[in-house]
C-alpha cells in the first residue's frame, strides 16, 4: 500500500465556505468526508465598505464551529485553511483571521489570484484523465467576488495539468449583484452596465491569457454548477449528473439569461438553486455568459472554427488546496507523492 496522508481543506470565498477531508497518495485524493457547504455571504458589502460586516463574521464563525466538530471526529496530518476575494478586500481581516484561528486551530491563509487560479486549474484538471477532453483547457472559476481565468496544458510540450497562463478578475457573482443589479428583477440599464463592466475586466485577462487557444473550457464554482443544472432540466440538484457534463453554449446562454430576468421569488420556486445563491445567483450567470461568449469569439478568431460547448466540474478550488497540500506533506516527509 502507496504512503498517504490525511488531510482536510477548507476554502473561505466570498459567499461560501467549504471543508473537505481526504487521504492523499501518488494515486490522487481518496474521499474520507464528503465536501461540506456553508453558504455565508462573507463578502456582504465588502465592495463598497471594504469591511466585513458583523453579521456575516457570525456566519462564518458558526459554519466553522460546525467543521470544527467534523475535524475532532478524525485524525488529519494537517489542515490548510485558504482565503480569497473578500478576505483579500476587507480592512479588518485581522479580526476574522484571529477568531477563525481560536476556532479551528488554523490561520486563515489569504492567497493571491494568481495562487488561486493555479490551485483552481490544479483541482479541476486532477480528475481528468488524458485525453478525455482536447487541450488546452481553459478553467472558468467564477466565484462570489473573483473569477479566476487559467489555460494551461498543451498535451505535448507541457504536462495536462501545467498552467499556461492565469489572470485573476475582480468580478463574481455577489459583487456584480451588490454593485449593479439592485432591482428585483433588474433592469435593462442595469444589466448594460454590468455587462460593461465584465467585459471591460476579461478584455483585461485577455492581454495576459491567449484566450483563443483555448479547446475545452472546463467551469467550476457554485454558479457553474448551478446554471448548468438548471439547463439540464434538473428539478434538485444532483452532483453526480452535474460533473464531467459537456453543456452546449447556446443552451447554457439562454438559461442564463432567464434566471438573469426573473423576480427572486420565482427563483426560489427551483429546488435546484441553493438558498443562498437565490438573490446572487442572476449576477454570476451574467458572468458566465459574458466570459463564454468572449472566450468563444476569440477561439473563432483564433481557429475560424466555433467552440459551442463547456464542461461543468464539481471539482476545484477545494480539490486543488487538499491535493497540493497532501503533495508537499508527503514531500516533506520523504514519501513519494
Amino acid at each position: 500500500m502507496s504512503a498517504s496522508v490525511t488531510v482536510a481543506g477548507i476554502d473561505c470565498g466570498t459567499n461560501s465556505i467549504r471543508l473537505k477531508i481526504s487521504r492523499v497518495d501518488d494515486q490522487g485524493m481518496h474521499k474520507v468526508v464528503p465536501r461540506m457547504l456553508r453558504v455565508i455571504r462573507l463578502g456582504q458589502d465588502v465592495d463598497t465598505t471594504h469591511r466585513f460586516a458583523d453579521a456575516a463574521l457570525q456566519r462564518a464563525y458558526s459554519a466553522a464551529r460546525e467543521f470544527a466538530e467534523v475535524l475532532s471526529k478524525h485524525d488529519v496530518d494537517g489542515i490548510r485553511f485558504v482565503a480569497t476575494s473578500a478576505t483579500r478586500d476587507a480592512t479588518n481581516r485581522e479580526e476574522f483571521e484571529d477568531t477563525m484561528e481560536d476556532i479551528l486551530g488554523v490561520r486563515p491563509e489569504v492567497i493571491s489570484g494568481t495562487e488561486e487560479a493555479d490551485l483552481s486549474f490544479l483541482g479541476a484538471t486532477s480528475v481528468v484523465s488524458r485525453n478525455e477532453f482536447e487541450v488546452p483547457y481553459l478553467v472558468v472559476d467564477l466565484g462570489g467576488g473573483s473569477t479566476e481565468l487559467v489555460l494551461g496544458g498543451d498535451g505535448k510540450s507541457l504536462p495536462t495539468t501545467q498552467v499556461q497562463a492565469a489572470y485573476s478578475m475582480n468580478i463574481g457573482s455577489v459583487r456584480m449583484t451588490e454593485r449593479h443589479l439592485h432591482d428585483d428583477p433588474a433592469t435593462q440599464q442595469q444589466i448594460d452596465e454590468a455587462i460593461t463592466d465584465i467585459d471591460a475586466r476579461i478584455d483585461e485577462a485577455f492581454r495576459v491569457i491567449p484566450a483563443g487557444k483555448t479547446r475545452t473550457i472546463i467551469g467550476v464554482s457554485g454558479t457553474v454548477t448551478t446554471m448548468t443544472a438548471l439547463a439540464m432540466g434538473l428539478t434538485k440538484y444532483d452532483h453526480r449528473a452535474v460533473d464531467g457534463v459537456r453543456m452546449p453554449i447556446a443552451e447554457a446562454k439562454a438559461v442564463n439569461d432567464r434566471f438573469l430576468r426573473m423576480p427572486r421569488a420565482q427563483r426560489r420556486e427551483y429546488g435546484t438553486i441553493h438558498p443562498g445563491r437565490i438573490d446572487v445567483v442572476g449576477g454570476g450567470a451574467l458572468v458566465w455568459s459574458r466570459v463564454l461568449d468572449k472566450v468563444a469569439e476569440a477561439v473563432g478568431q483564433d481557429r475560424g472554427l466555433p467552440l459551442d460547448s463547456y464542461v461543468a466540474s464539481e471539482h476545484g478550488l477545494l480539490d486543488g488546496i487538499v491535493l497540493d497540500y497532501g503533495r508537499r506533506l508527503l514531500a516533506e516527509r520523504g514519501l513519494s507523492a
